[in-house]
């Protein structure tokens, strides 16, 4: 396990200070469609110079290192007790070694454990699997781009919402209509679909792992996820919520079953720092 718990460490290290190339691609493309000296070109070019000094000089990107939130794929036979020890024993030494901002703090007594742990700090989603390898997924969150996110039960009168995919819609355009440029715009959008409160805010978390470059097999869910974009984009909200053409970078959704009494819509939303990585073992 100490040699996995390295490798997690190198996880972290590398989520922390180098944006996946899908991301950073869609912000170069992004800087290329805004207008050459607007507020928004500008505010794209000073995120990609970030993201090169950070790369360069091995430093977190953004000074607000997140909630690490892991998706675990577990081999069966593996103990998940172990992993979990060892992604909490890799956390403290990422938490001084990269470094990582101290973010966990005690609801209650209100101090900072100091490394990045403590009850449900990281959060670790496990899930057994057939295939004979493990696989880490890591995402660090912000706690500005969290803030924003919102939670939805149709049918909402005042939304014009009801229950199927165009009331999906009129969700996720409300939450960024309220967010504005409050959780670091571009945006990339994660949304969950299904039967419970606890179900969809996992399944919205579950789509901002996926790159950008990914299309949805469900024909009905792609068309959705491409139009959400093109209308998230005509708000006008812009990089830093300066204005401009890019308010969000992608549009994930997920569904699953649900209640006939129920329907559930999460919106996840992540910053522009949109940082994400996996370590297979």
């Amino acid at each position: 396990m100490l040699r996995l718990r390295d490798g997690v460490v190198e996880l972290y290290k590398k989520v922390a200070t180098s944006l996946p190339p899908d991301v950073e691609e869609a912000l170069r493309s992004a800087r290329t469609a805004e207008e050459e000296g607007s507020a928004a070109a500008s505010s794209l070019s000073v995120m990609l110079e970030n993201v090169r000094m950070a790369r360069e000089n091995v430093k977190p990107i953004c000074q607000d290192t997140g909630v690490p939130v892991f998706f675990v794929k577990v081999p069966a036979g593996l103990s998940q007790l172990d992993l979990r020890e060892t992604i909490f024993d890799a956390t403290r030494i990422a938490t001084a070694k990269v470094p990582l901002r101290p973010n966990a703090v005690d609801s209650v007594t209100e101090k900072n454990s100091g490394d990045n742990t403590g009850a449900g700090f990281p959060i670790v989603y496990m899930e057994e699997t057939r295939s004979g390898t493990l696989s880490i997924d890591l995402m660090l969150k912000g706690g500005g781009c969290e803030n924003i996110g919102q939670l939805y039960k149709l049918p909402i009168e005042e939304l014009g919402a009801q229950r199927d995919l165009d009331g999906v819609r009129r969700c996720v355009l409300d939450a960024i209509q309220k967010a504005q440029g409050r959780g670091c715009p571009p945006y990339v959008v994660g949304v969950g679909i299904g039967a419970a409160k606890d179900q969809v805010t996992r399944l919205a978390k579950d789509q901002l792992m996926r790159k950008l470059t990914d299309v949805s097999p469900n024909e009905a869910l792609a068309a959705l996820e491409k139009r959400l974009l093109a209308e998230i984009n005509a708000l006008g909200i812009g990089p830093q919520g300066l204005g401009g053409k890019t308010t969000a970078l992608g549009v994930k959704i997920g569904v699953n079953h649900r209640h006939p009494a129920s329907y559930f819509v999460d919106v996840s939303v992540s910053c522009w720092a949109h940082r994400r990585g996996r370590l297979i073992w």
